[in-house]
Formats: C-alpha cells, structure tokens, sequence
C-alpha cells in the first residue's frame, strides 16, 4: 500500500512532462538543399545546358531556376507573374519511363503526374496520370487534376538525358509543394505504367528555389503519426477505462492501474497530436475534419486530466456529479479518437494492412468488453440472489 501511495506524487511530474510535450512541441529537423551537395562547378555545368532543342516556349525561356533536386532529377521552372509555372525535368535516361507528380499531402496515392518516355519505336510520349491507388491497374492515364494550359506539353531526348516540358497555371503563385518523383525501366504499355524502380517526394519551394524535406521523413511521420494515434486512443485509454468499470472491487488497485494507463495513453497520443501538427505545418495537408476531430478529442482528455486532480472525496457532495461527468466526457473522448483513427486511415490511403489491423485490435477490445460485462452482470445477479433469497415460510397451525 505504501508502495502504490508513493506513486501519487510522481503522477505530478508524469503531467508536467505531457505538457511539456505540448509546449515546446517536437522539432522534426529539415533537410538541407539537395543541391548543397552538389559542388558550384558541377552544378553550372549541369544547368548551362542550352534547351533550344525543345518546342516553343521551353527552348527559349529565360531566367530559369534550375536545381538538382534528387538522384539525377534536374528540375528547371520559371513561374510567371500571372501563375504559369513552365517545368522542365531532366534525368538520366535509358529506357522506361519518368514521372513527376504533384501531391496534396506528401504522398503517392491522390497525386496527379505527369509521366514522359521514348518507346521502342522512337517516339516521345508524355500523358498525365491520376494515382488513384498504389496497385498498377489504380494508376489512370490521361486523367488528373494538374492545371495544364493549352500549351501542348513535351518530351525530348538529348545525349543520355530525357527531359519532360509542360506548363501549368495556378490560381496564385505556387509556393511551398509536395513533389513526387519516379522512374521505371520497362516500357508502358497501352500507356499503363510499369511498377516504379525508385520513388521519393520531396517539398520544393517555387518560391525559393529549394528542397526543404524529403519524402521519406514525410511518409515516416504519417506512419508515426498513425501509429501514435492507434496505439494511445485505439489501445492503452480504451484499456485503462475498463479497470474502474470492472475492477472496481480490488480496490484501491484498480485505481493506480487506471490512471497510469490513462497517463501513458495521454502522453501518447498528445505526441501523435503534436506530430500532426507538425505535419500540417510541413505539407499544408487540407483534412479540416480530421484535425478538428482530433483538437477536440485532445480537449476532452486534458479535461480528464484537469478533472483527476480536481477529483473530490467519497464523502463529498459534488462527488456523483463528478463521477458522472467523468465517466461521459471519457467515453466521448474514446468514441472520437476511434472516429478519428479510421478517419486518418481512410484520407492518409493506409491500405488494408492498416485497416484489417485497426479493424482486429477494435474487435478484440469490443469482444472483451462483452465478455467482462457478462461476468460483472452474473456476479451482480449472485450476489442479488445471495443477499435477498427467495424461500417461503411453512404456516403455523
């Protein structure tokens, strides 16, 4: 008993650290420039490149920013004053295809692309595509939603490099975007892509000029992100509500158990919280859903927090009326978080490894719930029948 009271104080400074987690936030380190590896020499030579051989009006624009941008990407643009973006992306090439896409949140699914290649026959083809899905069948030819303008886009092959010309116009003036990138060496055919041999995404600032962070610091956030979020409001709170509901007879047990796991499940999923945030702020992601779902499922557990310390004696009046908002604002809490993990996996394109995970954790949750509200009724009915039995009395006469 001394051991479990000695713990009260500690939960203090368990508290403090969660805040901690929320003030000052967690830094996700960005990555330098691509280009900074690369030597001033090199790079002049890389970008002197004259692009007279391409059609008009990419043979002949001035002022382009050109950057190397990954592996033997170039990437040349001049963004106008009226929102054209002219683009050039040049890369090593010997056969398959080349793509370069523009995506919402960091990620391959639900980007449109642009996707250039020389056929067998010699002749250059450049098509959009929609990613609908990660499966070959789900990557959609000449469909997408890039802006492009009248302006027929182009593919041109010099020495060993190819490079791919199209035109777009934006509403304003692209700033800070998720860029996809990917090559493949086997032909399309029936322009269907074959699968990738590499990929990446990185955030480029047409603003700029730069590489700000690589794809897959991105695409590792979203995981953890996910994960954070699973494991805090799918597992550790959904199991330390069911300690005061059903453990309520080893006392005081049940309520140390309780309010470490609901703890360590805050904690938890306040850091998936702020590494959403984080996310946000790196890929302007438009989920205005999600993430409101998700400040208001914070809200309700820092309410549960500020309620755990405010928490009154048995004795006390006000202490039903405690219990009662404890138990609901708890509830609706879990019931959000839930809401919200399917939420994220649905809009974050998870796939249905997520899916049948998240889907068989909930199931085990829900069939345990069953099973210990079954043996708390028929306990509760023993007992009923124990203290109150039914027998009748033989009549004197």
């Amino acid at each position: 008993m001394a051991s479990l009271r000695s713990w009260v104080p500690k939960r203090k400074f368990l508290a403090g650290f969660c805040v901690l987690i929320l003030v000052f936030d967690l830094n996700v380190p960005a990555l330098t420039d691509d280009s900074d590896n690369v030597g001033g020499d090199e790079v002049s030579q890389l970008c002197g490149k004259d692009m007279s051989f391409l059609p008009p009006p990419y043979g002949n624009l001035s002022n382009l920013v050109c950057k190397p941008i990954w592996n033997t990407f170039i990437l040349r643009y001049f963004q106008s004053e009226d929102h054209v973006l002219n683009i050039i992306l040049s890369a090593v090439y010997t056969t398959g295809w080349v793509g370069m896409g523009f995506s919402k949140d960091g990620m391959m699914v639900g980007s449109s692309a642009m996707v250039g290649w020389i056929n067998t026959k010699g002749h250059a083809r450049i098509k959009q595509y929609y990613l609908q899905g990660s499966k070959q069948g789900q990557v959609i030819p000449d469909k997408g939603e890039l802006p492009l303008t009248g302006v027929p886009a182009s593919v041109g092959l010099d020495g060993e490099m190819i490079y791919l010309a199209f035109q777009l116009k934006f509403q304003t003036q692209l700033a800070r975007q998720p860029i996809v990138l990917a090559f493949g060496s086997s032909y399309p055919k029936n322009s269907h892509l074959s699968e990738h041999e590499d990929k990446t995404t990185i955030m480029f600032d047409f603003s700029a000029g730069s590489v700000s962070v690589a794809s897959t610091d991105i695409g590792q956030m979203k995981k953890n992100h996910g994960i954070l979020g699973i494991i805090g409001w799918g597992l550790i709170l959904p199991i330390g509500a069911l300690f005061p509901r059903y453990l309520k007879h080893k006392e005081p047990l049940w309520y140390y158990v309780h309010s470490v796991f609901q703890f360590v499940g805050f904690c938890i999923g306040l850091a998936g919280v702020v590494l959403g945030r984080r996310l946000y702020n790196i890929i302007q992601a438009d989920f205005p859903t999600h993430r409101g779902i998700g400040i208001f499922a914070l809200v309700l557990s820092i309410l549960q927090i500020l309620a755990f310390f405010l928490r009154p004696n048995k004795e006390a009046k006000i202490r039903k009326s405690w219990n009662v908002y404890h138990h609901w604002v708890g509830r609706i809490a879990l019931f959000f978080g839930a809401l919200n993990i399917v939420l994220g996996i649905h809009i974050g394109g998870a796939g249905s490894d997520w899916k049948i995970g998240y889907g068989f954790l909930l199931g085990v949750i829900i069939v345990a719930v069953i099973v210990l509200e079954s043996m708390a009724w028929m306990r509760r009915s023993k007992k009923t029948t124990t203290m109150d039995p039914s027998f009748q009395m033989n009549p004197v006469e």
